[in-house]
């Protein structure tokens, strides 16, 4: 498992992806060439991953993420070292903390 930030990838078996993972929508790169795992809202910051790869994602605000890297790549972050991932499939989990009567994704 890889963490940085309020952002946590566990690496998944190809065989153990949900059905249709393959199948959701791509998530565009940014104005960088990046995949944005998680945007800042304060900062403008970005967790994001450098490299050739496909970030798909399900619907809804806790809709899981699910990162492939067929050749491996490195997740950026301002303010953060940058990891290395080897290449494979991952699932990417945002934080999320409880507020009286809700429950959120982390603000970075």
């Amino acid at each position: 498992m890889y963490r940085q930030g309020d952002v946590l990838i566990v690496p998944v078996a190809r065989e153990s992806l949900p059905p249709g993972t393959e199948a959701l929508p791509q998530q565009p790169r940014d104005g960088r060439g990046r995949l944005v795992l998680a945007l800042g809202e304060v900062t403008g910051h970005a967790h994001a991953v450098v490299g050739p790869g496909t970030l798909v994602r399900e619907s809804g605000p806790f809709g899981a993420s699910y990162l492939h890297l067929p050749d491996g790549g490195r997740v950026v972050h301002e303010e953060h070292a940058a990891i290395p991932l080897p290449k494979g499939w991952y699932r990417v989990v945002r934080q999320r903390e409880y507020v009286p009567g809700a429950v959120r994704v982390v603000a970075d």
